[in-house]
């Protein structure tokens, strides 16, 4: 694929297989790609524990009621209705002081800048006075994160070759983890410190990291220009990309997968800062479980998830991540049988990343692989929103069930909530298995 200014290597002269001979300058060009789209990642990873993990441990030290904690999953609501404006971002054009920047560039400086200022807004809140605020700002960083991430997805599928989309993958990926570790573990161990709006606020600049990458990057080229009727535009950005995937056998179990996929960890993931409070864990444990180790983990994870997706294929990784998934649902209610010892909760710790880590690299893989490049950012946008949906619905009724069963019974049934995606991964294998030419990152 060429690109409108300074490509990174050049599509047109270089010949893309395994064991090609490339230049000095064509290597250092696609290393520069990976490390910008590292950068992307971990500007789409740093607010989802400020909306999430980090500010439910922020309320749950506010000594808020379990219910009000378990709703604020529903702040990412954004994240599973993206689908519904990433058409207009397939079609339109950035506002006039964006446009300069291209199609994909020009919207995601954009969503960059509003999603620091987002950040910066949130920091200034105070939830044990005024919740509604901190909720009110809580989402606007979710729906700026959500956005960004449209753009950021439809960068990344358009630009990479499929051979590197494996690569490019694991460094968005550590590059997301990253980013949650500082918004998370970091901004935790600031707050003991500094206090929490302090902490937040210092991730203000951070967030800013990734508007350089986006001026460093290359526009992918548009898609040729056609007249078209504003009738055939809305057919065009929203009808046909839809079309088009409901068109594909298995369609629908395939988004019953999607959906199935995170159940298990989305019930217990939005509970564990009020569950590691009730267990007696003080904000320097918490810090220091979730801290580097864990990064160490979901690097080796993301590692292993990469190399099994290359040896394997997609839909053995899918199985062998929801695996390790289950199995670290299962540490969940052994680790309150051990209340207050630090080193079983960095070790259930360590392996829930490990096991993310897998995942993350299998499933955006999978989800990548089942985009239409004439469709990118609408589908992969449907697609992503559905990944998103059980976290954003159902698990904001953790609270509620954590309440109503108790600690122990709800970590039982959230393992029991992880099985539904086996079946379905295994009725997909059988009859509609991943075109795995296409998908894995050495293929064709």
């Amino acid at each position: 694929m060429r690109c409108v200014s300074a490509p990174l290597w050049r599509h047109d002269r270089v010949v893309l297989k395994p064991g090609s001979e490339t230049s000095f300058d064509e290597r250092r060009g696609r290393w520069r790609a990976i490390a910008l789209i590292t950068v992307l990642g971990f500007s789409s990873g740093l607010p989802l524990a400020l909306s999430g993990f980090t500010l439910r441990l922020w309320l749950a030290r506010a000594h808020l009621p379990l219910a009000a904690i378990g709703f604020t999953a529903n702040l990412g609501i954004a994240y599973s209705l993206k689908f519904v404006w990433a058409p207009a971002l397939d079609q339109l054009r950035a506002p006039p002081p964006f446009r300069g920047l291209g199609r994909r560039r020009g919207w995601l400086m954009l969503f960059q800048i509003l999603l620091a200022a987002a950040i910066g807004g949130l920091a200034l809140t105070h939830p044990a006075h005024d919740l509604a605020a901190t909720l009110v700002l809580g989402g606007l960083v979710a729906f700026f994160s959500a956005s960004q991430d449209i753009m950021i997805d439809a960068w990344r599928i358009e630009f990479f070759p499929m051979r590197l989309q494996g690569a490019a993958t694991a460094g968005y990926v550590w590059g997301y983890r990253a980013a949650m570790l500082i918004s998370g573990s970091g901004v935790i161990a600031l707050s003991v410190v500094i206090g929490w709006q302090k902490a937040i606020l210092l991730m203000v600049p951070l967030q800013l990291l990734g508007a350089a990458a986006t001026l460093l990057c290359p526009e992918p080229a548009p898609p040729v220009a056609r007249q078209l009727s504003v009738g055939a535009r809305l057919r065009a950005a929203v009808v046909d990309p839809l079309a088009e995937f409901f068109r594909r056998r298995g369609a629908v179990v395939i988004l019953a997968f999607v959906v199935l996929f995170n159940l298990g960890e989305a019930l217990a993931g939005v509970m564990l800062a009020p569950y590691y409070t009730h267990l007696g864990f003080n904000r320097a444990v918490i810090a220091i479980a979730t801290g580097p180790a864990a990064l160490v983990a979901v690097l080796a994870g993301t590692a292993a998830g990469g190399a099994l997706v290359a040896r394997a294929g997609v839909g053995w990784a899918l199985l062998t991540a929801l695996t390790f998934q289950t199995l670290a649902l299962v540490l969940y209610p052994v680790l309150g049988l051990f209340p207050h010892l630090p080193h079983i909760l960095l070790g259930v710790s360590v392996v829930e990343s490990f096991a993310g880590g897998i995942s993350d690299a299998a499933f955006i893989t999978y989800l990548s692989g089942l985009c239409n490049k004439d469709y990118t950012a609408t589908q992969y946008a449907l697609l992503s929103s559905v990944a998103a949906l059980a976290l954003r619905t159902i698990g904001g009724f953790s609270g509620v069930l954590a309440h109503a069963m108790g600690w122990i019974p709800f970590y039982e049934f959230t393992i029991v909530s992880a099985l539904p995606a086996m079946v379905v991964m295994l009725i997909i294998l059988r009859r509609y298995p991943p075109a795995e030419r296409r998908l894995r990152a050495a293929g064709d």
